[in-house]
């Protein structure tokens, strides 16, 4: 490895213990993901929930490593490891530690919008398509080594680029619009719905739900912050703002969704969804309006999805990572402009676009691999198994063992 001098070498090794910083920060993020599931789904489904977190995070880290970095940013790792520290430090390994954190999160969105009814290797496989293959495609159209091509467009009819700093599009909204047309393919779960009635299913255990939430928040303080990518830009504004979307969305969600433990603390989650995109323009009054907007957003959102359209999105992650993320491109252009307080340098008409780009790219993604799978292999569980419940039925022990002890 060639001799660096002690100040490049101090830059550059700060530089990687930063990114490590973050990525473990992103990582810890997928324990919350699996709380939030796990105290939201019944107590038959609990173990299911943990195992396909940690099943689809390892796979992730495979097919991300082997194809989707590569594709999303042209570095290959397939090189003796000496050649993989020349010149950096070893960025190249801990920018992808970071970023895979990202691509993982879209099997863990779209798993708690299909808990309690879906297969388990099906979603495995889905998750290696998605964290391998068409997350990354899209990655490297806003981020990666693609992004003239797309970005050239934005920039031709909105006059700049799509800006989304920390992906409230790329990661969140793409996630939440793959997980729609698997929710609508496998249906809802045996009855939740009757005859034209909605049946809530109660959840089972708000604690861990909170616990999520919680892990979630801290978490994405790494996810915003650190997406500065090195040490001297990191940004304090990023930060602040990053706590007054989160508030805000706490705040509003409590009075729009009557104090419904589950409301508030997805709300924290939605302005923490919303705010990524346009962490680092807005103003941080911006920032808490764009947070509280986003958990309105949720509130009405989640009600109007179960029990007017009957859509059993088990999370609701169809309007929290979906519609939120969306919204976050969009809020972007809208609380980023100068005149709002914001640091300017931001298209309301290239936000829009290129919202709505991820919005069909994700969609149509989603049919076509879950329509793919639901004709092959099929993606439901049996009726016996689903009443059964997945603990039992796929890992042939419960959340708590003892209650099966005579």
């Amino acid at each position: 490895m060639e001799s660096l001098s002690p100040l490049t070498n101090m830059k550059q090794s700060g530089d990687v213990l930063f990114l490590m910083l973050g990525a473990v920060m992103v990582f810890a993020m997928h324990a919350g993901f699996a709380f939030l599931e796990v105290g939201t789904v019944r107590k038959k489904s609990q173990v299911n929930a943990f195992v396909k977190i940690l099943t689809d995070w390892s796979v992730s880290t495979v097919v991300y490593f082997l194809i989707g970095f590569p594709l999303a940013y042209g570095i290959s790792f397939l090189r003796p490891a000496n050649e993989l520290m020349q010149g950096d430090m070893g960025y190249n390994l801990v920018h992808y530690f970071f970023l895979l954190c990202f691509a993982a999160c879209i099997p863990a969105i779209i798993s708690g919008g299909i808990a309690e009814r879906a297969k388990f290797w099906p979603q495995v496989i889905a998750g290696a398509i998605f964290a391998g293959l068409c997350y990354p495609l899209f990655e490297s159209l806003i981020w990666g080594k693609n992004a003239s091509l797309l970005q050239g467009i934005f920039k031709a009819t909105g006059g700049l680029e799509f800006h989304d700093y920390a992906g409230s599009v790329v990661v969140h909204s793409i996630g939440g619009w793959i997980a729609l047309p698997a929710i609508l393919l496998l249906g809802a779960r045996k009855g939740r719905y009757s005859h034209g009635r909605s049946t809530p299913l109660p959840v089972s255990n708000i604690p861990f739900l909170a616990l999520g939430s919680w892990i979630l928040a801290v978490g994405w303080f790494g996810f915003n912050v650190m997406s500065a990518g090195h040490l001297e830009k990191i940004s304090g504004l990023v930060a602040v703002n990053s706590l007054m979307a989160m508030v805000g969305g706490v705040l509003a969600a409590l009075v729009a969704g009557r104090n419904d433990p589950g409301f508030v603390h997805n709300g924290a989650l939605a302005g923490l969804i919303a705010v990524c995109a346009g962490s680092d323009l807005m103003h941080p009054l911006g920032a808490l309006a764009t947070g509280a907007i986003a958990a309105v957003i949720f509130v009405c959102g989640f009600q109007f999805e179960q029990e007017k359209l009957q859509i059993d999105d088990v999370l609701g992650v169809w309007p929290l990572h979906g519609m939120i993320g969306s919204w976050g491109g969009i809020a972007a252009g809208i609380f980023g402009q100068k005149w709002l307080g914001g640091m300017g340098g931001v298209s309301f008409v290239s936000q829009l676009s290129g919202t709505l780009v991820a919005v069909l790219f994700a969609v149509a993604s989603g049919f076509l691999v879950y329509g793919a799978l639901s004709r092959t292999i099929g993606i439901r569980l049996h009726e016996e198994d689903e009443f059964n419940g997945p603990d039992l039925a796929i890992h042939k022990i419960g959340a708590y063992p003892e209650d099966h002890i005579r």
